[in-house]
């Protein structure tokens, strides 16, 4: 059965507590937003504490079981987020993305069955892909299931779409990124004059899903059945020349060059929601347009 905010465990004070780990990051700063605006009060569990923290934080890593087991004791909520990142990023040395992913995700779930308290799990779309970041993240989510079968926890298993918008990180020579996420990538390209590198033919049909639209629909999560999968999209289709080419609409021109398929990513690819999340509301237009400012100022 679903559950509800009503049936976690009493609080000492008004604000409930949400532990967010990762929530330094892309995703995770939208989240402590959208908890902060339904009246929850967010707990960032990060490795790194933001230049303007606004919410209270924890400076830990999820790979040390300790840490994470003395953060969920004094929460009542966890939703899971950190973890490394990375397709072809992560293929020579899957050691980190193991440890993190897997063992991290591990010492989450064993802490929130310890402490009876629910939780959210953001997993990926692309599951089937055999690359280091999606196997990691699929086998923390066969954990999950396996606690909330074995265990009685509630974890809430949220696959996510490709998420994008403002503070996803740019990569080299733009910004610090070790990872080259699509939209960023393609935006800096376009407003830097260079064409906008596809791989392979650009047929790969992706999910774009917008980070505020993620941030509700992982919130949602702490109330959603955790005895099925859930699929944050928006069910929409959208090849990867199309989400170039709105980009260039949106700048105002510019060119496509098209180079090989990056590793770990098989070619003519299909990663897609079965259907829309409720909270997915925003068009790729809307949501592409927001990026393009964000980005924009950034790079002057």
């Amino acid at each position: 059965m679903p559950i509800t905010l009503d049936t976690l465990k009493p609080l000492q004070g008004e604000v409930r507590k949400v532990l967010v780990t990762g929530g330094s990051g892309f995703i995770g700063q939208h989240v402590a937003e959208e908890l902060f605006e339904r009246g929850m009060d967010p707990v960032i569990y990060d490795r790194q504490r933001r230049a303007d923290p606004v919410f209270e934080t924890i400076l830990g890593d999820i790979r040390d079981g300790d840490s994470v087991t003395e953060a969920v004791a004094h929460v009542d909520a966890v939703i899971h987020l950190a973890g490394v990142l990375g397709t072809q990023e992560t293929i020579d040395n899957p050691r980190p993305a193991a440890a993190t992913n897997v063992l991290g995700g591990l010492n989450v779930f064993q802490a929130v069955r310890q402490y009876k308290v629910p939780a959210v799990y953001i997993c990926v779309g692309n599951h089937w892909m055999e690359n280091s970041y999606s196997i990691t993240k699929t086998a923390a989510e066969r954990f999950a299931r396996m606690f909330n079968q074995e265990h009685g926890t509630q974890i809430a298993i949220m696959r996510v779409l490709n998420a994008y918008g403002p503070g996803q990180g740019l990569p080299y020579p733009w910004g610090p990124s070790k990872v080259r996420k699509i939209m960023p990538t393609f935006i800096a390209q376009a407003l830097s004059g260079q064409p906008i590198s596809v791989y392979g033919d650009g047929t790969q049909v992706m999910d774009m899903v917008y980070v505020e639209d993620v941030a509700r629909g992982l919130v949602d999560g702490l109330t959603a059945d955790h005895t099925v999968t859930h699929e944050i999209g928006t069910g929409r289709a959208t090849t990867v020349n199309e989400i170039a080419e709105t980009i260039l609409s949106i700048v105002g021109g510019g060119t496509i060059e098209h180079v090989p398929m990056r590793r770990g990513e098989p070619p003519k690819s299909t990663v897609l929601a079965a259907s829309p999340h409720p909270a997915a509301t925003t068009t790729l237009e809307d949501g592409t347009k927001h990026a393009v400012d964000y980005f924009g100022e950034i790079l002057g």
